[in-house]
């Protein structure tokens, strides 16, 4: 695990799966169809549990121009800047398992902010950095 320090807030449009973990692929396929890949925009995948402990998943798109998510009727989020616990994964498809097992491995790190959520940050098709923010 490392800290890996994000410099700015990244405004992120959101689409909340069906299901966890079923209604993830669907999710990212449909946020794609709407907004298509560009190299100056991030993907991402965002999850944390609700009050009955049940993983909400949104698939998640850069918002670069204001209004864009709205424009879509999609739900508007921000990821703050600041220090993340942070673990790099490369060639997450051959083993999507090694997300959930970062994931379980940073969120019991007493550091983490407790109203914070987890953030995939896809950087390509085959590379994840998975991340939870820690406590300022």
């Amino acid at each position: 695990m490392e800290i890996y320090t994000l410099d700015r807030d990244i405004p992120i449009c959101c689409l909340k799966a069906d299901s966890f973990p079923l209604g993830i692929l669907p999710a990212h396929e449909k946020l794609h169809s709407l907004i298509p890949y560009i190299s100056e925009r991030n993907f991402f995948g965002i999850s944390h549990p609700d009050r009955n402990g049940s993983i909400i998943y949104k698939a998640a798109a850069e918002e670069i121009k204001s209004g864009e998510a709205a424009g879509l009727n999609l739900e508007t989020m921000t990821i703050k800047q600041g220090h993340y616990l942070s673990l790099f994964i490369s060639n997450f498809h051959e083993d999507v398992q090694k997300i959930g097992k970062a994931f379980r491995q940073m969120i019991a790190d007493p550091r983490i902010d407790p109203r914070g959520f987890c953030v995939e940050w896809y950087l390509n098709e085959k590379d994840v950095r998975c991340m939870v923010k820690i406590s300022e």
